[in-house]
């Protein structure tokens, strides 16, 4: 049974979150500020985090950034706070998706089962993929530059593994949502550009002069084909 941590100071929303991912086949924990979800991550070691933004004394952001030191877990944030600045940040730290409340339960159910999805999508058979000095190890789910293993998040796996398959074509932003099998349910194509930073910043010798994943200015991003 996959293991979700949910991490939310309003006990309320937090019984009720527990509820339906518990309906939904998961085993459900439930911590109620910062410290405590990044001990109990470390510890428990759970198959996906849900985390509040607004929590007590070290809040999701800090939480997040600190998970994501040493951990590549599938993270889904939530928060009160609408505006696209703050969607980007969240974003940018390397979460897999976000909710802005009031959300339906079952749409977290539904967005936390699509990053599970990506994190367990390895394939039947060998397959591994070549692309410049990039290697992927599909049913392994691992990613390789010039040798250099590289620590992905699965939405970063995907989008790496999407653009790979096909170097040098030329991927709209809204074609790299769907590749990604629902991370934003809705279309929120901005959030494309901040899981392309996050990459870069891994695979690239130098982010800022990206060898590798492509701007195509007014369309998106490609890989490159030599």
């Amino acid at each position: 049974m996959q293991r979700i941590l949910v991490v939310e100071d309003d006990m309320q929303i937090a019984r009720t979150l527990r509820d339906y991912l518990e309906v939904a086949g998961f085993e459900v924990s439930t911590v109620g500020d910062g410290s405590a979800a990044v001990a109990s991550a470390r510890g428990d070691k759970p198959d996906l985090i849900v985390l509040d933004l607004g929590l007590p004394g070290m809040d999701g952001l800090d939480v997040a950034r600190e998970l994501r030191r040493s951990s590549a877990v599938p993270i889904v944030m939530l928060t009160a706070r609408g505006e696209e600045a703050d969607r980007i940040v969240g974003l940018e730290l390397g979460a897999d998706d976000y909710l802005v409340k009031p959300f339906s339960p079952k749409e977290l159910v539904a967005r936390v089962r699509a990053v599970l999805r990506r994190a367990n999508g390895a394939v039947v058979g060998a397959e591994v993929l070549r692309a410049a000095d990039v290697e992927i190890d599909l049913p392994k789910m691992r990613a390789r530059v010039h040798g250099r293993p590289i620590d992905l998040t699965p939405t970063e796996f995907e989008l790496l593994t999407t653009l790979v398959r096909e170097p040098g074509r030329v991927f709209t932003r809204g074609q790299l949502l769907d590749a990604l099998r629902g991370v934003t349910l809705d279309t929120y194509e901005r959030a494309i550009d901040a899981h392309v930073k996050n990459l870069r910043k891994k695979i690239e010798p130098e982010p800022g002069r990206p060898r590798y994943v492509l701007t195509v200015h007014g369309v998106g991003y490609r890989f490159a084909d030599a």
